[in-house]
């Protein structure tokens, strides 16, 4: 501490409590993790840090003012800690500032007051140690003296029931009385060093001596505790008083009040030799060992102090007197008739909030070391407060988008954006306006331009072209490749006559041709259609190219220009007005300017308000009164008062909002003013019907550009149709194609096997026919039985030329009815499949080997009965639903091809219509044919055509069912009797032709083993390449 001037008295300070550690650490561990359910371990490092600042804020510092700092902080975090862990309970030892007694207690609140008392304590001490000589050392003297008396004031408030004695509110009322009687003390020493008036000094001295009086009553119930001297409080209070009454004499002397100042004067003589008197007292006792809180000179300061005093009182007594012994003579009132001297209260506690509140405090203070710690009520709080904030932003936000919107329409309905060009136009003395393209025009433009570098119409035209002249290629490569197979078909009948039996081309190419004329028809339909499309593109290609030209903005200004000429010379005629038009354009002109400036003041309000709301929302979302809310948590019933004080921090902004809304509407009242005027001297005008006149050549223009476009787009929706129509016809005729081919090769195949079949049957036919085998004779005897085979004969046998299931037959004579052979209808669809060659070897079970025939040398040939696809109609008309080819009609599709017959032939079935009467020629045989009466010869055998099948071609027959034929059996004689009825039907039902099959065949001209030979009347029937 410095030592004091000698003018100055000594001050006494507030002795500091001590303490010992205390553990933070584990307490709030538990509270985190029972309270709010959270790891502790993710706040280890905010525990450390309260352990570290409770550390530096007990054990001292270098310096009181570091200290005063540190116990700030502290106690600051403290408050914050217990809004969170209201119910924690830590040992907080601290011992007591007078008796040094250690008491321990676990409540916060104890902790808090201990803290407090250590503030008061240290603001005590900056105080008592400044100089006060100096007007800065003055002010913050006073300053701490006062914030002490707050620090103590507010333990005495909020802290009951002290546990020890410095806490207890005696003794605390006692420190703030003598804090205050010593900051009202540094006032009064500020008042002299300033030469304030003798009546102001008088009334500071005269509260400071009240106070200090006011304590030495007091002092005795405590001078057996240690707390302070009770002779230091005297000698201040007897001093003081002296001192206001000198004051007050010299003010009473001044005011020519001379007896009232020299009763004054002896007044104040009398106080200060008891000051005296007691400092030397004071002085011989004081120990500085004694009284820590005083400076070490306290004692011979303050009896300095008193002598110079009393000395200075004495000669300003003795002057007074002589002065009114000589010169006034006044009358010496009683001492206890004087006025009493007014006291002025100039010392009053600075609270805590106020200390706290400071920025320097809270600077110091930091940031809360748990403030990722927040109670559950206060988040529900901060939700409402959040709410408020938005309501307030959603109003403002709904008031300037109202605003834009009422902008907005009122320039829409005036048309001003619109007119304004034009009326600028007309001052500027033409009608030439903006050089540039429409805007749709602009992209009708790019538009084109795009898809014509994509794809460009010529191109797809092109390709349509390839596409149609190719499948047009390919259905006349099919109708060529049927037409040649149908000639050869025809032309082996006629070389074979009889012994032919292929079937005629025309019944099983009837679908294959109905497809290729409903494909030919299709085919002209699309190309009459790709000529209209054509014929359009050709109307608006020239357009289109000048479109997408850079001439396309020449066409526009020669468009608004070329009948200006004559426009100009009708409005010309009066020469005498051009004068006055050139006034109209003046005065169009400055309304033109006066709109576009208000236009201009309008996008400026428009965009302060923009920026406005921008921060606006900046500052509602950087608000945060979590921290309010968590110190006012005990503070009930205090959100709406909160809330409502936090959002006044957004009444700036609203204002501002306010007064955009306010500017707009004046803004826009003058606008439509200034519009409705100008409308009205210029809308009448010559240059509005020049500038109509533009309009309209102009409007005619972007029309003419728009057709074009319209067809164009038109052309390409129509050639993207075509393109698909004739991918899908394309793919139709290539199917078509290979049908074609596969039914052309099948019938190449078997008209090649069939015609090697009657090759060998012309050769071998003629030497072996008896000449009188007359078809009108009767049939001859029958031969012996054969005998039994011989190596030799054997041999013969195997080199005899015959079928697969019989000899060969003699020609058949002619039938007796005349009917077309191939007048059946289409033969059965590609699932019907032809009966199968029988095989190669017999099975060994029957005893006939040695009459059967050799294998074939070349597996016979199945004649093909139709083409293996079914016929599909051509794709619809790609153009039928365009408006413009709504005269073109797709092509119908084929008439639906009659139900194909059975595609497994029974056993027992009727004979096919082109063979009334005969069976199929059979090959040849030792025995005559039989005469043509005989009706048995028109059936078909029931087992060799239930293994061989009628002939590929015949159908259901139109004629009435034959009598019932004769069975022969791969196992029964030659010339059995017919079976009865009902023998027959069970033939009907003989097991599937793979296990028929299976049966030996043998030659017609050999029974089997043991079995008479057949009658000459009997024949076996022969499939389609038996």
């Amino acid at each position: 501490m410095s030592l004091i001037s000698a003018h100055n008295s000594p001050m006494i300070s507030i002795p500091k409590k001590t303490t010992e550690e205390v553990d933070w650490t584990t307490p709030i561990r538990n509270a985190i993790a029972h309270s709010y359910g959270e790891d502790p371990d993710n706040y280890a490092q905010e525990c450390a840090n309260l352990q570290r600042c409770r550390q530096d804020a007990v054990k001292g510092a270098g310096s009181e003012m570091t200290a005063k700092d540190l116990l700030h902080k502290y106690f600051g975090q403290l408050e914050l800690l217990e809004l969170r862990f209201s119910e924690i309970r830590v040992n907080f030892p601290w011992r007591d500032a007078f008796t040094n007694k250690l008491i321990t207690q676990t409540s916060i609140a104890y902790e808090k007051a201990s803290i407090i008392f250590q503030i008061a304590a240290t603001h005590s001490a900056i105080a008592a140690s400044q100089n006060r000589s100096d007007p800065e050392g003055l002010k913050r003297a006073f300053y701490y003296f006062r914030t002490t008396a707050g620090m103590l004031t507010y333990i005495n408030d909020n802290f009951l029931h002290a546990p020890s004695l410095d806490l207890s509110r005696e003794i605390i009322k006692f420190l703030v009385g003598i804090i205050l009687a010593q900051a009202t003390e540094v006032f009064f020493e500020k008042c002299t060093d300033e030469k304030k008036s003798n009546a102001l000094v008088a009334k500071i001295a005269a509260q400071t001596a009240f106070l200090y009086t006011s304590l030495s009553e007091e002092v005795k119930e405590f001078m057996g505790k240690g707390i302070f001297d009770r002779n230091w409080v005297t000698t201040k209070a007897k001093y003081f008083t002296s001192v206001s009454q000198y004051y007050r004499g010299l003010a009473d002397s001044a005011a020519g009040k001379h007896g009232d100042a020299l009763v004054r004067f002896t007044v104040a003589e009398t106080a200060a030799k008891e000051a005296n008197r007691t400092a030397s007292s004071f002085a011989s006792v004081f120990v500085t060992q004694m009284s820590p809180n005083l400076p070490p000179d306290a004692g011979p300061a303050l009896q300095e102090l008193t002598k110079a005093h009393l000395a200075l009182i004495t000669d300003k007594k003795n002057e007074a007197q002589r002065e009114n012994d000589l010169i006034y003579n006044a009358i010496l009132p009683a001492p206890e008739t004087l006025p009493q001297i007014e006291k002025a209260v100039v010392a009053t506690p600075i609270t805590i909030q106020e200390v706290y509140a400071s920025p320097d405090v809270q600077k110091v203070i930091g940031q809360d070391m748990f403030i990722r710690l927040i109670p559950l009520s206060v988040h529900e709080s901060a939700s409402v407060y959040s709410e408020e904030k938005a309501k307030l932003v959603r109003g403002e936000v709904e008031k300037a988008d109202n605003a834009e919107v009422e902008v907005k329409s009122a320039l829409e309905a005036m048309g001003i954006k619109e007119g304004l060009t034009r009326f600028k136009a007309i001052a500027e003395g033409g009608v030439g306006g903006e050089a540039e393209l429409p805007v749709e025009v602009r992209r009708w433009k790019e538009d084109i331009a795009v898809m014509e570098e994509r794809e460009s119409v010529e191109s797809i035209i092109s390709e349509l072209t390839r596409m149609k002249d190719t499948v047009r290629r390919e259905l006349e490569a099919i109708s060529r490749d049927l037409d040649a197979e149908s000639r050869e078909c025809e032309a082996m009948r006629v070389k074979y006559d009889h012994l032919w039996t292929q079937a005629p081309s025309a019944a099983l190419t009837k679908t294959l041709r109905q497809d290729l004329k409903s494909h030919f028809s299709a085919l002209e339909a699309a190309a009459q259609s790709d000529q209209q499309v054509v014929r359009l593109w050709e109307s608006v290609k020239g357009e289109i190219q000048l479109l997408l030209s850079p001439q396309v903005e020449d066409v526009f200004r020669a468009s608004t220009e070329t009948d200006g000429a004559g426009s100009e010379n009708l409005l010309d005629l009066d020469i005498g007005s051009e004068a006055k038009d050139e006034q109209e354009r003046v005065k169009i002109g400055q309304f033109v300017d006066e709109i576009e400036e208000r236009l201009g003041r309008l996008n400026k309000i428009s965009h302060e308000r923009g920026q406005v709301l921008k921060d606006l929302k900046d500052k509602v979302q950087q608000d945060d009164v979590s921290h309010l809310l968590l110190l006012n948590r005990r503070n009930t019933g205090v959100e709406s008062t909160l809330f409502a004080g936090e959002l006044e921090k957004f009444r700036p902004y609203q204002q501002r909002l306010a007064a955009t809304v306010h500017h707009e509407q004046l803004t826009l009242q003058e606008l439509t003013q200034l519009w409705r005027g100008l409308r009205d001297m210029a809308g009448r005008g010559a240059g509005a019907k020049k500038w109509e006149e533009r309009e309209r050549r102009k409007k005619d223009t972007v029309r003419r550009f728009s057709r074009a476009r319209d067809v164009y787009m038109e052309v390409r929706d129509g050639l993207a149709k075509g393109l698909q129509f004739y991918t899908e016809l394309t793919e139709l005729t290539g199917s078509l194609k290979r049908n074609t081919d596969s039914f052309i090769s099948e019938r190449t195949t078997e008209r090649e096997g069939l015609a090697s079949q009657a090759e060998m049957e012309r050769r071998l036919v003629i030497p072996k026919s008896t000449p009188n085998a007359t078809p009108g004779g009767k049939p001859p005897i029958p031969p012996p039985p054969p005998k039994p085979s011989t190596g030799l004969e054997s041999s013969f046998a195997s080199m005899n030329l015959r079928g697969a299931n019989g000899a060969l037959s003699p020609p058949p004579p002619a039938p007796a009815t005349p009917h077309n052979q191939w007048s059946s209808p289409p033969p059965p669809p590609p699932s019907s499949h032809y009966p199968t060659p029988p095989p190669s070897q017999p099975p060994s079970t029957h005893g006939s080997a040695p009459y059967l025939p050799p294998p074939p040398s070349q597996p016979p040939s199945q004649p093909p009965s139709q083409p293996s696809y079914q016929p599909s109609a051509p794709p619809p008309d790609p153009y039928a639903s365009l408006s413009l080819f709504g005269s073109t009609s797709a092509p119908s599709p084929p008439p639906a091809r009659p139900p194909p017959p059975p595609q497994q032939y029974p056993s027992y079935a009727p004979p096919p219509p082109s063979q009334p009467q005969y069976g199929q020629p059979q090959q040849s045989s030792p025995y005559p044919p039989p005469p043509p009466s005989q009706p048995q010869y028109g059936a078909y055998p029931g087992q060799n055509q239930s293994q061989n099948g009628p002939p590929p071609g015949s159908a259901a027959s139109p004629f009435p069912p034959p009598p019932p034929p004769i069975s022969y059996g791969s196992q029964q004689q030659y010339g059995t009797p017919p079976p009865p009825p009902q023998q027959q039907q069970q033939q009907q039902q003989q097991p599937p032709p793979q296990q028929q099959q299976q049966q030996p065949y043998y030659y017609s001209g050999y029974p089997a083993q043991g079995a008479p030979p057949p009658p000459p009347q009997q024949y076996q029937y022969q499939g389609y390449g038996r």
